[in-house]
Formats: structure tokens, sequence, C-alpha cells
């Protein structure tokens, strides 16, 4: 049984933290006074083009320029079909030109050093679909597997979308009526429709649609993934959860609000997301892990630690490995580590066993709401993987971790 608890403190930093029988098993911080840009759309102002960078700086009034590379500018491709945009003859300057207005969706939050990056293909999350106008590309999440569903779903979307509309079907289509997909659809059309009429009204820089924070994402994302009750301690949040849930019909989801100062201290919750600076975790078996970030990677390092084993050195190895992989997994929606990710596990000089710790991680990462791509062991036997992260702006990129 998986919970939401929305705690929000006397300094109005809002925490989501979503626990599974007591357990913690992702955690969000949104401060008050540091607003999240991912996925507002805004009608922005070309400033410079950077021919050199097939690239633009463009003005959405948020304070640093925001980063277009040509690629999202282009119309967008069908990557499932192996599909490759070549650009390498075209040039941005026949594309867009410096004083544009061009309607773009943040992809990417600002960081310490770079601007947020934006992107004309835009797209609107809904509970069973992702609607991205001006396209007709229709594709599946990839953690829908069974080929039937897949093929169900594809035809019966097919048949119901309207001209120059595309959709990512997302895993909580599966086993849906087309009728309540349908839903979702004249929904987000509608909510596109606005979008445009607002865009035809207004001068750039200007937000023509802002996301709610975290909250409304999370809630979107999760409430057909087994949540059965969402509290909170501030009633504002609560009156903005009920509207939110309002749009969801037959969300069998308990809202309660108890006021109360720290939710996260009543739930055990607290202890749990404090272990989270930690940069060394221990395993059950006496091994360890140790999470170091930095600026183009993650590096994870496997330990033996106290644990020496009873049996082959072979054995000792491969059951390290295996509890490390679990923990990774955890760890990786804990922090929602993303980008690229190097493991170094301790060497194993059996293929079999190599094969067994990769096979783990596949089957752990399928856990997670998010992209994951595990692309194996490299020949100095480092494990690269990648995983995107679910909100690109994290409070946890900025604490000091020992």
């Amino acid at each position: 049984m998986q919970e939401i608890i929305i705690n929000k403190d006397k300094q109005n930093t809002k925490t989501i933290a979503i626990v599974e029988n007591g357990i913690l098993i992702e955690q969000y911080i949104e401060k008050e006074n540091k607003q999240r840009l991912e996925g507002n759309i805004y009608l922005g102002k070309v400033e410079n083009i950077l021919p050199g960078m097939q690239a633009a700086f463009v003005n959405i009034g948020e304070g640093k320029n925001t980063f277009i590379h040509l690629r999202d500018i282009l119309p967008k491709i069908d990557i499932t079909k192996n599909e490759k945009a070549d650009d390498s003859k075209l040039k941005i300057k026949d594309f867009i030109k410096r004083g544009d207005s061009i309607l773009v969706q943040v992809k990417r939050d600002s960081n310490n050093k770079k601007g947020p990056r934006v992107s004309k293909h835009l797209s609107l999350v809904g509970r069973y679909i992702v609607l991205m106008p001006e396209t007709d590309i229709i594709t599946v999440s990839k953690k829908i597997e069974d080929e039937k569903e897949q093929k169900r779903l594809k035809e019966e979307i097919a048949k119901i979308l309207p001209e120059n509309f595309g959709v990512i079907i997302r895993t909580s289509a599966i086993d849906k009526n087309i009728n309540e997909i349908q839903k979702d659809i004249n929904a987000l059309i509608k909510r596109w429709e606005n979008i445009k009429n607002i865009q035809s009204k207004e001068k750039a820089p200007f937000c023509v649609e802002r996301n709610n924070g975290i909250t409304r994402k999370i809630i979107t994302d999760t409430i057909d993934n087994g949540v059965t009750k969402i509290t909170t301690n501030n009633k504002n949040i609560f009156e903005e959860v009920q509207e939110i849930l309002k749009e969801f019909e037959n969300a069998k989801i308990k809202l309660e609000l108890e006021e109360k100062e720290d939710l996260l201290e009543i739930y055990n919750i607290r202890n749990q997301i404090e272990k989270l600076e930690n940069r060394k975790i221990w395993l059950k078996c006496g091994g360890f892990i140790t999470i170091d970030k930095t600026e183009a990677l993650t590096a994870i390092d496997v330990n033996t630690g106290k644990y020496t084993g009873n049996k082959s050195l072979r054995q000792t190895i491969l059951r390290v490995n295996q509890e490390a992989t679990i923990e990774i997994a955890k760890q990786l929606r804990l922090r929602d580590i993303g980008g690229i990710i190097i493991i170094d596990y301790i060497d194993m000089k059996n293929q079999e066993d190599r094969e067994k710790v990769e096979e783990l991680l596949k089957e752990e990462l399928k856990k997670d709401r998010t992209k994951t791509q595990v692309e194996g062991f490299t020949k100095l036997d480092l494990m690269e993987m990648t995983r995107k992260h679910i909100c690109s702006h994290k409070e946890w990129d900025k604490r000091d971790r020992s």
C-alpha cells in the first residue's frame, strides 16, 4: 500500500514523500522561493542566434535566457522506428531569426551554471496519455511489455485521435476502456486550444501556462500506481489536492488533513530522508556502496566492507554485488539521480555472474516510474546506465554530503 505525505514546514518548504508500508521510496522538495520551471509553456522571444552551435537563446521572461537547439525546432521524429534527423546540412538561421516569437516548453530547469533548456516540441501530460501537438507520432511506454496490449492501444487510439496530434501511451492506460482514454484526450486537446488562444493574444515574453509545482505532477504520475491515501498538514495544499483529484474519475484515494507541525517526524520519515545525505550506504551483508555525483555523471562504487563470506570468493563477491544492485536501484529513486550513471562493481571473473547482476539490475529498475536504460558492462568492467530525472530541479543536488 502506497501513501503520499505532503508536509509544509514553518519555512514554507514543501516535502512530498511517497511511502510504501512505512518505507520511504521517493521524496521531492520544493521551496516557496524557488519556482520550478520545467513543464511551463512560454511565448518566447529569440534574442541571439548561435550559428556555430546550431542553437539560439530565447527570452521567456524568467531571468536567465533559455537555450534551444536546432533539433528542438525541427519536426519531431519517431525514434521507435529508428528514424534519425539529418540536420548536418541545415542551418538554424533558416528556421528562426532574432526577434521571432516562438512557443516553447521548458524541458530542463536551470542550474548554477546554465539557464533552462527549451523545445518547440510541446507535450501535455494526462492520466493515460501524453499529448504531443503538431506531430502524428503514436508511441507506447517501454514499460508496457505485452505486445497484444501495445497493439490494441495503438490501433484504438489511432482511430479517435484528431489529425496533427501525436501521443505517448502511458502505463496507466493498460486494460483501460477506450472511452476513458477518449476523455483524457479531449481534456488535453481543450487545454491545447486554450494555449493557442492565449498565444494569439499576448506578446513575448509571456508565460502561457505554468505548471502547479510538483504536487500535480506526482499525483498525476502515481494515481494509478497503487496510491491509496494522501495526507497533508496544510489546509491550502489540502484544497489544492482536492481540486486535482476531481479531475480523476474513479480515483479511490482517501485525502486527509492533519494540521500538525511535522508529519515527517510523526510518520517516521524524517530520519529516512536525513540518511539520504550520506555518501556511504551500508548493506545488510556488511558490504557498502558509495555515491558520488559530479557535473558529468554519478559514480557508484561497490565494496565488500565487513563481509568476508563463508563460501568461495566467487560467491562472496556475487552476493555483495547482488545486494548492492537492489540498494542502488532503490537509491536512484530516493535521490532522483538522473543522467549518466557508472557502477563499479567488485570484479567478477565469471561471465555468468556478470549476466546475473545485469539482469537483476534491469529487473529492479522496472519498479522505477521514470525511463532507465542499462547499457551493460564496458571493457573496463564498469556498468553503464542512464536514468531520466522525475523532477529536474532537486534541492538534493545542493546539499553538502559527507
